[in-house]
Order: structure tokens, then sequence, then C-alpha cells
């Protein structure tokens, strides 16, 4: 028995028939993307910062109104407006004879910061608010106050 030879050509006749597959997909190649690092983004204030602030914005006896103007956020000045029958920054509708500041807390997380107030009255009570601060705000200002009662 003899075998054919068959040339190029039977080949080429046959490849038609072959199943055409797709071309394997090329890798994609990998383009670093430039991302912004907060490397010299301060962290805001700081605890004692914040409680030097508070101590000097509420004094003995209440803040001032220039502190009122500028020290303060424009949700307590809005909150002021609408508010006739209390002093939203002393959770009170006077002026106390003294005011005390406590230990400051900080979440950097959260971005904000805040202590407690007490308030001491001529009738010999006191009374307790928070006064919370934004790290990034600039001026430093209470962003807000929260009553006990």
């Amino acid at each position: 028995m003899m075998l054919k030879s068959y040339g190029l050509g039977a080949l080429l006749l046959a490849l038609p028939a072959l199943p055409v597959m797709p071309p394997a997909p090329v890798p994609a190649v990998a383009v670093p993307v430039p991302v912004a690092t907060p490397a010299a983004t301060p962290e805001g204030h700081t605890a004692d910062q914040i409680g030097r602030f508070l101590i000097r914005f509420y004094g003995e006896h209440g803040p001032s109104d220039h502190d009122r103007r500028h020290h303060i956020s424009q949700v307590l000045q809005d909150r002021q407006l609408t508010t006739t029958e209390s002093d939203v920054l002393l959770c009170a509708p006077d002026k106390p004879q003294d005011i005390g500041v406590g230990p400051v807390t900080v979440a950097q997380a959260a971005g904000v910061g805040w202590a407690t107030v007490t308030t001491h009255w001529d009738s010999g009570t006191t009374d307790t608010f928070t006064a919370y601060v934004r790290l990034d705000s600039k001026p430093i200002r209470i962003d807000d106050v929260i009553c006990a009662g």
C-alpha cells in the first residue's frame, strides 16, 4: 500500500473546517494611578487647644457678643434666632454665676472634640451641657451645644 502525499494546498483547504477560536486575551497592564496622600494635612485642633478655647469662650459668665458672632457655627446662630426663651450656648435663660469646663475628648475619626460645661447658679445649683468643636474649624468655633435636660 502506498501513501499519497498531499501538499500544502490540501492542508490549507482543510483549515476552514477547523473551529475558529478567538485570540487569547492580552493581560492588562497595571498603570500606576497617582493617589493624593494627606502627608502634610494637619489633624485639626488638639484637646488642649479646644479646652483653652472653651475656657476663654465661656469665661466666667458666658460668651461675649464678639464670640457669639465669630466663634459659633451658623447652625447655632440660626437656632438662637428661633429660640427666644433660652440662650442656646448656655442652655439657660440667664447668665450663670460661674462656668467650668471639663476635660476635652477628641474623636479624630469623627472630626470632633467635646467637653462637658458646668454652669453654677446663685441658688447653689449646677447644670451641665456638652459643647462640640469641629476639629477642622477655621477659626476654631463651637459647632453644637447639647443641653443635658
